[in-house]
């Protein structure tokens, strides 16, 4: 198992390697010029060459690359050109926002999707089988910023029960934290609900099927120890497989649901940058999802022979 990890660990690098090339040459690529937004509208063609200098983007691409890897390999990402701040500070303050939003998510959706898939194949074919699949297609179709739109709607405007937007650190209180954090986690949530239900009753309904849960049934075992005991235990690989992937998805969801609720997280901050052309942020915030994104994959795959001894590395 220690050589798995080290082998996957040593995958990452050629992985994020790409990640790097790939982020720096697209916003190289892409339409707009830093110095000229840091400059305004105002200023001259001097004052833009100017700046061009002082940030290092008149060199050739490839040096700009070689200097920008080389500080990052030395844990230095370089200083925002929007906010004029240490990137490496600015992910530190945005990160906490982004970890509780993703957190609460999918702590809702695995408590609400995993108990639905496992009813709804225990009920196959019954209009509970229906509801829940139906509800997993709308939770495919509708976009999360009509979601989050229609949930500030009904609970902030019409209702007057969670505020509009913004975020409360925990530190402030948990009562405000986890109202400024529900619409958003709930908004965000229906998708991977829907996703995690699916794959969890298609998942029981094939072990449902197998010998030993009919063994199960002759021993006189309750339905409820049936279902949790043998059928969702036997049926975890492919659960956890997709809760994994789910918690991946999580880093382009988050995006559009801190824009849409004003949350100041990781997100946020991505889209803020894009705007301002702010390059070292964007190439950092990307660089750490493309980091979480890997490590959760090998953390999905280390819980594998937990799940099932058959499975060995």
């Amino acid at each position: 198992m220690l050589a798995y990890i080290g082998r996957r660990l040593l995958a990452t690098l050629p992985v994020m390697a790409v990640v790097a090339v790939f982020v720096f040459s697209m916003l190289r690529l892409t339409p707009g010029d830093p110095a000229s937004i840091i400059a305004g509208a105002a200023a001259t063609s001097q004052d833009i060459v100017e700046i061009r200098q002082k940030l290092g983007l008149d060199r050739p691409i490839v040096s700009q690359f070689f200097i920008w890897l080389g500080h990052v390999l030395s844990g230095d990402f370089g200083e925002s050109f929007f906010y004029k701040k240490q990137v490496a500070e600015l992910i530190a303050d945005r990160v906490g926002p982004t970890l509780s939003l993703a957190t609460l998510t999918m702590a809702l959706s695995i408590v609400i999707s995993v108990p639905l898939g496992v009813v709804a194949a225990y009920r196959q074919g019954t209009w509970l089988d229906r509801i829940v699949m139906g509800f997993s297609v709308l939770g495919f179709s509708v976009p999360v910023f009509v979601i989050g739109y229609a949930l500030i709607y009904v609970f902030s405007i019409r209702l007057n029960w969670l505020p509009v937007q913004g975020y409360q650190p925990l530190s402030e209180g948990f009562g405000g934290f986890v109202q400024r954090l529900i619409l958003p986690s709930l908004a965000l949530s229906v998708i991977y609900i829907a996703l995690i239900a699916r794959i969890t009753r298609t998942s029981v309904l094939e072990v449902l099927g197998e010998d030993y849960i009919r063994t199960a049934r002759a021993k006189g075992l309750t339905n409820r120890v049936v279902l949790m005991r043998h059928a969702l235990r036997n049926a975890a690989v492919p659960i956890v497989t997709v809760i994994g992937l789910g918690i991946a998805l999580l880093i382009g969801g988050v995006v559009v649901t801190e824009s849409v609720f004003s949350i100041p997280g990781l997100g946020r901050l991505t889209v803020d940058a894009v705007l301002a052309r702010d390059y070292p942020t964007v190439q950092a915030v990307i660089l750490l999802f493309s980091l979480a994104y890997v490590l959760i994959n090998l953390l999905v795959d280390v819980a594998y022979p937990l799940l099932d001894p058959r499975i060995r590395y």
